[in-house]
């Protein structure tokens, strides 16, 4: 007895160490997975930051070219120097917002500025002999004497002859294009040669410097915080401490950007990764841990019939002398219970089989299919709350958060609505708003349209229209619809996603659009259509590619029982265009009556 507790222990701990292992496999392959989309992300907001940049460097690179053929930098390098000069300068500093504008002679002296700062020795600087060499210049730095980031262009000044006889130098002021885009998110940096943090979005990251020795160092705070980095496959992860405005854990990439001489980084936030794997692995390991449970009671269910059997067998051969007269009626009664007990063994075969399909239906239903949605929202609405937060807009975070609370009581329904289902039981069906459920069904899935770059277009008329039904159920029977339309649009030249509501039963069933008897809610997409009309409500039944994140087959047949239960009817179908699906509901009369 001991060596077999010893045994089936052993066995629960290899099997643990096995689901274990197979979770672990599983989170880091999500975790990858969701790094390569947040890099292609990140990479995006990088280029926009890039241009937007580079974009605004160029105005001033524009005003050194056309300044220097103006003839006032002709006038102040051929010695003309007084205050008609002196204010064109100032001119065209006010109307520019430029930092500086200075004319240099041929030696690299300041011959006149905007700002006044003359006599000043720029003759070792690269970028102005460049510009003596007859090529435009460009630099940053310190502006002196204010030292203040200053990016610099410099361009020649030819005279008639076509020699150089001096150099228009345009300060631009770095803060001063910041200042439009400091805590935009995500965080983004501009690093030169040296490694040095030029310009930012995260003024805590100017002047930094990553080193090897040492995190690196800044003049306004000494010894930047810890720092630490790893490579996971082709990603490279941050590990920072740097306060609330920057991410713990965070993917870096970079951009080259010769045009300004810089290297341009970004900063993406991992924790939406991290826990989008974790979800992952924690459903493999539960339906894992459930599989097992099941077979581990099937298993013990058989070796106690084993044993009661053996235990039978030697009771019987043990009187087997004092009843040698009764051999006849004996072996009767052990075929009879052989019979009994292989059909036993059927029905518990067969009960096993129901239970795991039961288990993994109403798991699969309740993570995948139901909590999906409103957790991402919830998700949305709190970065937005730390973003308004950290902008000091706590109005708007309270907004925030009520939007999140409303979340919480609606994902609370829902569970109670996916238990009832499990359980086949049904609330009672109340009147409801349909228009006003398809509008809280668009706003859950408002950022899953746009980023698939859909188009939508709905037709709803101005008053409410009331049917039979349960606002939770009807609206998850909508969430499914639009999101299995995006999902079929993925690879669509034309995305376009068109929902009416109208009242009475569609012309294509042989109603009129102006009856009262029935109400039609269609979802029209167009994108490849529907392979096999007559099984897209089957359960498990699915056109998605295999290791999709969604794709279990369930969503459509879940919405199938849901609008069966409220006594409609959901249909699926193609047209000249991609796929329709009407979704016929029972209309809710004033009186209470229902037609």
């Amino acid at each position: 007895m001991g060596q077999g507790i010893f045994q089936r222990l052993v066995i629960a701990f290899g099997f643990g160490v096995v689901v274990l292992a197979i979770a672990a496999g599983v989170w880091r392959y999500g975790y990858v997975q969701a790094l390569g989309q947040l890099s292609r992300q990140g990479s995006v907001d990088l280029a926009l930051a890039a241009d937007r940049l580079t974009g605004q460097l160029q105005r001033y690179r524009e005003l050194a070219v056309l300044t220097a053929d103006r003839p006032v930098a002709a006038q102040i390098a051929g010695g003309i120097v007084d205050t008609v000069t002196r204010r064109r300068l100032l001119e065209i500093v006010d109307k520019t917002g430029a930092l500086d504008v200075m004319v240099v002679d041929t030696d690299g002296f300041v011959l006149a500025s905007a700002r006044g700062v003359d006599s000043l020795d720029l003759s070792a600087q690269p970028f102005v002999r460049r510009a003596m060499q007859g090529a435009l210049g460009r630099a940053h730095g310190l502006r002196a004497p204010f030292d203040r980031r200053a990016y610099y262009y410099a361009a020649p000044i030819f005279s008639g002859a076509g020699t150089v006889q001096g150099a228009v130098v345009v300060a631009a002021d770095i803060a001063a294009i910041e200042w439009d885009w400091v805590g935009s998110n995500p965080p983004v940096f501009f690093t030169d040669d040296t490694g040095e943090v030029f310009i930012s979005n995260r003024s805590e990251l100017v002047f930094w410097q990553r080193r090897e020795d040492q995190p690196g160092l800044r003049p306004a705070s000494g010894i930047a915080p810890a720092f630490n980095s790893y490579l996971l496959g082709p990603h490279e992860v941050w590990q920072l401490g740097w306060g609330p405005y920057l991410p713990a854990n965070a993917l870096h990439i970079t951009r080259d950007l010769p045009v300004i001489g810089m290297t341009g980084e970004v900063l993406m936030d991992v924790s939406p990764a991290r826990r989008l794997a974790m979800l992952q692995a924690a459903a493999v390991a539960a339906l894992c841990l459930a599989f097992g449970a099941v077979l581990f009671v099937a298993t013990e269910r058989r070796r106690t019939l084993a044993q009661a059997n053996a235990l039978l067998e030697a009771r019987v051969a043990e009187r087997t002398t004092e009843l040698e007269r009764s051999n006849a009626q004996l072996r009767f009664e052990a075929t009879e219970r052989e019979e009994a007990q292989a059909a036993l063994a059927q029905a518990q075969s067969d009960l096993v089989q129901a239970g795991k399909l039961s288990a993994l239906g109403q798991m699969s239903a309740g993570i995948s299919h139901e909590l999906n949605q409103p957790l991402m929202a919830i998700r949305s609405f709190a970065e937005n709350g730390v973003e308004f937060m950290a902008r000091d807009k706590p109005e708007r975070a309270a907004e925030n958060l009520t939007r999140i609370s409303e979340l919480a009581r609606r994902m609370g329904r829902i569970i109670k609505n996916l238990r009832a289902f499990a359980r086949q039981e049904s609330e009672s069906l109340v009147r409801v708003d349909v228009g006003a459920v398809l509008v809280s069904a668009l706003e859950l899935t408002e950022a899953r349209l746009r980023a698939c770059g859909v188009v939508l277009q709905v037709n709803r008329p101005d008053n409410p229209v009331y049917v039979r039904g349960g606002e939770v159920r009807l609206g998850q029977v909508f969430v499914n619809l639009i999101s299995n339309a995006a999902d079929a649009m993925q690879d669509s030249a034309e995305k376009r996603l068109t929902i009416h509501i109208v009242q009475g039963k569609a012309p294509a069933d042989g109603g009129n659009p102006d009856g009262l008897g029935a109400v039609t809610v269609t979802f029209e997409d167009t994108g490849p259509g529907i392979s096999v009309p007559d099984k897209v409500f089957d359960p498990f039944y699915s056109t998605k590619e295999v290791g999709a994140s969604e794709g279990m087959g369930l969503g459509l047949s879940i919405s199938y029982g849901i609008v069966q239960s409220f006594g409609g009817e959901i249909r699926g179908t193609n047209t000249d265009k991609g796929a329709v699906f009407m979704v016929h509901l029972d209309h809710w009369q004033e009186d209470g009556k229902i037609t």
